[in-house]
C-alpha cells in the first residue's frame, strides 16, 4: 500500500497530512512567501522524516499528492499577477475592474480595455461577427503596451462563444504558442456561462491575473517532484470541491481552496454525527475562516465576492477576516485593536525571535501561560517569553497603564470577541434552534475555540485529532473532478421543460469524458452530479439544487425534483413562484481516487491520570493572579477520557484551553468533544 500526501499551504505555516496504511503522520513546516514551491517540498520532506524513508522512496511509492495552496489569493492582495490587455464588446468598457476602492492598483490599467465592434443576442445569434484586422490590431497594441496576457469578455457571450472564440483564433494564428512572443488568451465564456456580464468579466480578469505565477510555481513544484522520483501527477484542490491536475487546473479555481478544504472536512465529520447543522471555524496564524453546514449542505455562494471583486463563478462559500495568532495588537485613540494586520510566518509573532516587532495574540497566550515556550510545535521552535513581555509592556502596557498580564489577556479577550460575533451571525443565518455543532481547527482555533463558542452562544465544540492540519486533512477526502456550466434561461416545470435540458447536457458529458480521459480515468469510473440554479420567473436571487444526474429520466423523478426545487425557494424565505426559470444547468463529474478512512478505537487501557503531564501558572480570568492548571498529553488521551475545565490539552501541533465550566471527553472517533456544563 502506497502513501497519500496532502499539503495545505496557509500565511504562516504549510500542514501535512501523510498516509500509509492506518498510519497517519502530520507535519507543520514555516511557510516561504518568497516561493512557495520550497515549503511545499520542506514539507514533503517533513513528511518523509516522520515514517523515516528518504524523500524519494516515500515519494516513489505514493499514489496521489492533493495540494491547496495560498498563491492565487496572495496574488490578488498584493496586486503582483501579470499585466492584462482586455478586450470587450464596444460600450461596455465600463465594466472592467480599472478602479480600485482599496488604495491598491486596479486589476486593469484604464489604458488596456479596447471595446470591439460585434453583438451576439440574448437568444445566443451571433449578429455581427468582428473584424479580424481591428481585433488583431487592438491585440498588437495591447501587447506594444505590456500586456503579458489577454482577456476577450463579450456581451452575450454565455449564450453563444462563437465570437470570443474568433478572436482567440486570430490572435493565435498571428503569436503561435511555439513562438517566444505567443500570449495566453482568456475567454470569459470559458471562465464562467452564468448570468452578470461585470461579473464574469472580473472571473476572467482574476484569472489571468493569477494565471502565470500559478504556472510557473504549480510546474516547478510538479518538475521538484519528478526529480525526487515521483511519477504520478500533483493534483490541486479546487474551491468547488474537487481536486484536478495542474494542466487541468484554471488558475481561478484555487482562490480560496484551502478554506473551502476545510469547509467540506467539518460537513464530513459533522455527517459521522448526523449532526445536520455544522459551524467550521479555522484559526490559522494569519486568518479566521467561517463557514457552514446547514440541513447537511455546505455553505455555498453563486456570487462571491473575490478580494472586493463581485464573479459569477459558484464557490463553496467561507466567511474571512484578519484574525489568527499572528494579528498585530496596537492601540489607536487609546483603544486596543487587535488585527487585521497579521505578522505572518516572516517576521512572524515576536516570541518567535524572527525579527517580528509587533505585539500579536500567540505573544499574549505565551504571557498568558497558555503556550509552553519549551513545547511549541512539540519543541521544534522555541519561544521567547522575555521578548513577548518586553513588546506587550512597550507597546500596549505601559500606553493604557496596565501591567504587562492585563494587556495580554486583554489582547486574547478582544481577538476573541472579534470572532465570536462573527460566529454569532452565522448561528443567527442558520435560524433559531439550530443548536450547530463548531467543528474547530487551526493551529491557533482549539486554543481559543471556548472563548469564541461563549461568545457566539454555542454549547458544543468539536476538534479532531487532526485540528492542526484540518484543510490537508480534507482534501484527503478529496475527489478528482471537474464542474461544468450552460446558461440556459428555460422554463422549469415539467418534463418536457426538463427534456429540453438534455442536448446541453450532453455536450457537457463530452467535455467531461475529454478532461477526465487527460485525468487518466475512463468515462464508466465517473460519476455524476447535476448542479440546477433555478429562481422565481420574477425573481432575482436564485438557488442551487443538486441531484443524481439520473433525476431527468423518468416521469417520477422529474416530479421529485421539481418538488424539491419549490421547498428549497420556499426555505429562502421568499414566497415561491409557480413560474420556475432554470437560469443554468451545472454538470459536476468526479472520479475516486484514495481517501483517508477514519476508523473507531478502543477504549481507553488506562485512567485519564496517566495523560496529565503536570500542571502550569495560567492568567485565565484576573490578570492579578495565575492559577495553576493541569496540563495533559493530547496523544494519550483516548477513548472514554474525560476532563473537567479548567485545563490545557497539548499536542505537537496545537494547545486546546478547556474553559471552567466547560467539559472534554474523548469519543470513540478519537475526536475531543467539549460542552459547556449545563
Amino acid at each position: 500500500m502506497g502513501y497519500t500526501i496532502d499539503i495545505d499551504t496557509g500565511g504562516t505555516f504549510t500542514d501535512g497530512f501523510v498516509v500509509r496504511g492506518e498510519r497517519v503522520e502530520m507535519v507543520k513546516v514555516p511557510t516561504t512567501p518568497h516561493d512557495l514551491t520550497v515549503c511545499f517540498l520542506d514539507c514533503v520532506k517533513a513528511g518523509a522524516d516522520r515514517f523515516g524513508v528518504p524523500i524519494e522512496d516515500l515519494l516513489y511509492e505514493t499514489e496521489i499528492i492533493r495540494f491547496s495552496n495560498t498563491i492565487g489569493t496572495n496574488t490578488i492582495i498584493q496586486r503582483d499577477g501579470s499585466k492584462v490587455g482586455l478586450l470587450v464588446t464596444a460600450g461596455r468598457e465600463s465594466l472592467a475592474p480599472t478602479r480600485a476602492d482599496d488604495g491598491m492598483p486596479p486589476l486593469v490599467l484604464p489604458d488596456m480595455v479596447i471595446g470591439l465592434t460585434e453583438e451576439v443576442s440574448k437568444s445566443g445569434k451571433s449578429i455581427k461577427a468582428p473584424d479580424e484586422q481591428v481585433a488583431l490590431s487592438a491585440a498588437q497594441k495591447l501587447i506594444d503596451q505590456g500586456a503579458r496576457c489577454l482577456v476577450v469578455a463579450f456581451a452575450n457571450s454565455e449564450f453563444n462563444p462563437a465570437n470570443e472564440r474568433l478572436i482567440r483564433q486570430i490572435i493565435k494564428a498571428e503569436y503561435p504558442r511555439d513562438y517566444l512572443g505567443s500570449v495566453p488568451v482568456f475567454l470569459s465564456s470559458d471562465i464562467s456561462r452564468r448570468s452578470g456580464e461585470a461579473e464574469r468579466i472580473n472571473a476572467a480578469v482574476l484569472n489571468a491575473f493569477i494565471h502565470g505565477k500559478l504556472v510557473r510555481l504549480l510546474y516547478k513544484a510538479g518538475e521538484e517532484l519528478r526529480r525526487r522520483l515521483y511519477n504520478r501527477s500533483l493534483f490541486i484542490v479546487h474551491n468547488n470541491g474537487a481536486v484536478a491536475r495542474v494542466a487541468k487546473t484554471r488558475a481561478i479555481n484555487t482562490y480560496n481552496s484551502g478554506p473551502a478544504a476545510g469547509l467540506l472536512g467539518a460537513q464530513f465529520i459533522g455527517g459521522l454525527y448526523k449532526a445536520n447543522n455544522v459551524i467550521s471555524i479555522d484559526m490559522g496564524g494569519t486568518s479566521f475562516d467561517a463557514g457552514y453546514v446547514r440541513n447537511g449542505q455546505a455553505s455555498y455562494t453563486l456570487n462571491p465576492d473575490v478580494e472586493g471583486l463581485p464573479v459569477n463563478l459558484p464557490m463553496l462559500a467561507i466567511r474571512a477576516i484578519g484574525a489568527g495568532g499572528g494579528s498585530i495588537a496596537s492601540i489607536k485613540d487609546r483603544k486596543l485593536q487587535v488585527g487585521p494586520q497579521s505578522a505572518g510566518a516572516l517576521p512572524g509573532p515576536v516570541c518567535f525571535d524572527l525579527g517580528g516587532t509587533e505585539p500579536t495574540v500567540t505573544d499574549a497566550d505565551l504571557i498568558l501561560g497558555v503556550l509552553d515556550p519549551n513545547y511549541f510545535l512539540g519543541g521544534t521552535m522555541k519561544l521567547k517569553l522575555d521578548k513577548a513581555k518586553q513588546v506587550v509592556e512597550e507597546k500596549i502596557a505601559k500606553p493604557l497603564g496596565i501591567s504587562v498580564e492585563s494587556a495580554a489577556l486583554s489582547i486574547r479577550r478582544t481577538v476573541e470577541e472579534t470572532m465570536g460575533k462573527q460566529v454569532g451571525k452565522v448561528v443567527k443565518e442558520l435560524g433559531d434552534g439550530s443548536n450547530p455543532l463548531m467543528v474547530v481547527y487551526g493551529g491557533a482555533g482549539p486554543t481559543h475555540c471556548c472563548g469564541i463558542a461563549e461568545v457566539a452562544g454555542i454549547k458544543k465544540i468539536l476538534i479532531t485529532p487532526f485540528s492542526a492540519v484540518f484543510s490537508a486533512f480534507s482534501s484527503s477526502n478529496m475527489d478528482v473532478g471537474h464542474l461544468y456550466t450552460r446558461r440556459l434561461d428555460l422554463p422549469f416545470g415539467t418534463e418536457s421543460d426538463l427534456k429540453a435540458l438534455l442536448p446541453s447536457l450532453d455536450e457537457m458529458r463530452k467535455e467531461a469524458i475529454k478532461d477526465m480521459r487527460g485525468e487518466g480515468f475512463s468515462s464508466d469510473q465517473m460519476v455524476e452530479t447535476l448542479d440546477l440554479f433555478v429562481k422565481g420567473a420574477d425573481e432575482k436571487s436564485e438557488i442551487k439544487l443538486s441531484t443524481r444526474a439520473d433525476s431527468l429520466q423518468d416521469a417520477s423523478q422529474v416530479k421529485n425534483l421539481i418538488t424539491k426545487v419549490h421547498d428549497a425557494l420556499s426555505g429562502t424565505g421568499k414566497k415561491a413562484s409557480s413560474k420556475l426559470l432554470l437560469t443554468t444547468l451545472g454538470l459536476m463529474v468526479q472520479a475516486p481516487v484514495p481517501h483517508y478512512q477514519i476508523r473507531k478505537a478502543p477504549k481507553a487501557a488506562y485512567p485519564v491520570d496517566q495523560a496529565r503531564k503536570g500542571n502550569r501558572l495560567v492568567f485565565s480570568e484576573n490578570p492579578a493572579e495565575a492559577k495553576q492548571v493541569p496540563v495533559y498529553e493530547w496523544a494519550k488521551l483516548q477513548n472514554g477520557h474525560q476532563i473537567a475545565g479548567p485545563a490545557l490539552i497539548e499536542s505537537k501541533h496545537t494547545t486546546a484551553i478547556v474553559k471552567r465550566g466547560w467539559t472534554l471527553r474523548i469519543d470513540d472517533y478519537s475526536n475531543a468533544i467539549i460542552e459547556e456544563v449545563g
